[in-house]
């Protein structure tokens, strides 16, 4: 039965950063084998005391300790890793010829839900030797409005995912060719220039009735055109109607509106140069066949958009792109609306568009969160219909999977206590990998003083009985003589790490004097602020990614003379 509790003890840390948890093991054990159901009661207390021996041990005595036991395990992990997620063929797609855009609206930071777009169409430009247009969407200077600085964030966000575009276009820049096109519709008799009230015209369209303006002639229409053009029609007062099935099943979908006046509009690009602005679906049309598209990748609340765009192409004889709709992507508990973060902001809930809390691009890079996992996340969620969301777990797997090998290892014990070591009068030094699996990075080394304390985390006082044995990481082992939340008062007992491991002692970091570490970490709607001290030789470097063991994964936010902060990535 211990070998059985071991096995899915020790499979249970391995796969949650060195930490088993009592419970999931018995679940896991009464699911593989019903047959111990009625033993359960008995299985508790034996679960307990070896889920606390599993999580005494270093991640790395862990992985050995069930290499030998279970190696299937190893195996079967290798073999699922290699299986890597691929996106299905393109339909319509050929070589050399595939032609994607992503389009944002540069009102607010790029954020995950948003990167699904502009994966698929990156990913899918490249594999068939195509083109990947990134066309700002910014024809809305009034509602959705633009801002420079998003236009910048927007560019460096996708080029740190990787995704450089070939070319880059601004609606704004676009205005002549869309009153162009506005005009040809005009002369064809396709659009119209509208000049009911909004409650006038909703009720005609939900009637199913044409507007009066509908089939006036179309020198009449560009007269009415030109009117909105100089400033005789103000705001509100005239918009062009693209003519539809005035039957259509979805009331949205009739004689929608394509372009409309905006005064002083006071464009971050265009300032004050034209009153006249298209609509998305008049603009995105336009762009999409000018700039040569040929497959599109959007959300799936956009179908009624094509259902409008395509009156468009079908008047000017033009073929539609193949159009992928995708679901929302989210994570649980994580904010992506635009809206919602502005206002958290103005109302200093935030931090900024890069809170860590926040599900922004930058603010999962603040968070230590790699590009290639936001990719590969998306990548494997694929190119589904239905929405998606993820948990934090699932992209912290991915990640974790990448920045283990590369992330250096240091001490950092958060709300420090002194514990005080008798019986050892001889400096020792500690040391201790940069990483353990290769050596060849280097050591740190942590220097014991007699007479002068060690420091442990709060964290640990529970592990710490008087009259019981401990191990203090890579430095001896300890009788505990003792305990309190000021002060922990030790004996040395031994230095040899086989007496721990043999005796299944608790194994805890410590630092001598260190330097001032803070650490953000995001806990669903809240950010809570652990301090504490670090390695005081730790060459920690802005934006590098490290783990600080038996804590997590950490990203360094600021280097400071008196004080490092960090951000907490994930266990």
């Amino acid at each position: 039965m211990e070998k059985v509790v071991l096995k899915y003890a020790l499979i249970n840390a391995v796969q949650h950063g060195g930490k088993a948890n009592p419970k999931a093991v018995i679940g896991k054990i009464l699911g593989e084998n019903p047959e111990l159901r009625p033993k359960a009661r008995e299985l508790v207390p034996l679960v307990n005391d070896i889920v606390e021996k599993v999580n005494s041990m270093s991640k790395e005595e862990q992985e050995t300790k069930l290499r030998e036991i279970y190696p299937e395990f190893f195996e079967v992990k290798e073999k699922k890793e290699e299986k890597k997620h691929e996106l299905p063929p393109l339909p319509k797609a050929e070589k050399g010829k595939v032609i994607t855009r992503f389009a944002p609206n540069p009102d607010g930071a790029f954020h995950l839900g948003n990167a699904r777009a502009a994966v698929l169409s990156y990913e899918y430009a490249k594999r068939y030797g195509g083109k990947f247009i990134l066309r700002f969407d910014d024809t809305d200077p009034k509602v959705k409005r633009p801002e420079p600085i998003f236009y910048e964030w927007i560019i460096e966000d996708l080029e740190w995912l990787g995704l450089k575009p070939d070319e880059i276009h601004h609606a704004s820049d676009r205005l002549e060719i869309y009153y162009r096109y506005a005009e040809e519709l005009l002369k064809m008799g396709k659009a119209y220039v509208c000049t009911c009230s909004s409650e006038q015209f909703r009720k005609r369209r939900d009637e199913g009735k044409p507007c009066p303006h509908r089939d006036l002639p179309p020198e009449v229409q560009l007269e009415e055109w030109r009117k909105m053009l100089d400033g005789t029609y103000k705001e509100g007062e005239a918009v062009v109607r693209i003519k539809t099935d005035l039957n259509h099943p979805n009331p949205a979908v009739r004689e929608w509106p394509a372009l409309r006046i905006i005064d002083n509009p006071d464009h971050p690009r265009a300032g004050d140069k034209y009153r006249v602005w298209p609509l998305y679906n008049f603009a995105s049309a336009i762009d999409d066949h000018e700039l040569g598209v040929t497959h599109i990748f959007r959300g799936q609340e956009h179908a009624e958009n094509e259902t409008r765009q395509r009156y468009i192409y079908r008047y000017f004889g033009w073929e539609y792109p193949v159009a992928i709709q995708h679901g929302r992507l989210s994570i649980e508990g994580v904010i992506l609306s635009k809206s919602k973060t502005r206002r958290g902001i103005q109302e200093g809930k935030y931090l900024g568009w890069d809170d860590p809390r926040l599900g922004t691009i930058r603010a999962l890079r603040r968070r230590g969160i790699l590009p290639e996992a936001i990719r590969e996340l998306i990548i494997s969620v694929g190119i589904k219909k239905s929405d998606a969301t993820i948990s934090w777990d699932n992209l912290a797997a991915i990640n974790r999977k990448l920045i283990d090998p590369i992330a250096n290892r240091y001490f950092f014990v958060a709300d420090p206590i002194p514990m005080e070591i008798k019986g050892f009068n001889e400096e020792f030094m500690a040391k201790v990998p940069l990483h353990p699996d290769h050596p060849e990075r280097g050591y740190r080394e942590l220097k014991f003083i007699p007479e002068k304390p060690v420091y442990i985390s709060k964290d640990d006082l529970e592990l710490l009985k008087k009259s019981e044995y401990i191990r203090l990481k890579d430095l001896f082992n300890v009788k505990i003589l003792e305990v309190s939340e000021k002060k922990v008062t030790a004996e040395f007992d031994s230095i040899e790490y086989e007496k721990a491991r043999e005796h299944r002692w608790h194994m805890i970091h410590w630092v001598p004097e260190g330097k001032l570490c803070e650490v953000l970490i995001p806990e669903g709607d809240e950010l809570v602020l652990r301090e504490g001290l670090l390695e005081s030789d730790a060459n920690v470097k802005v934006d590098e990614i490290v783990q600080f063991e038996r804590f997590g994964f950490v990203r360094i936010d600021a280097v400071e003379e008196e004080k490092v902060r960090a951000i907490f990535a994930h266990k």
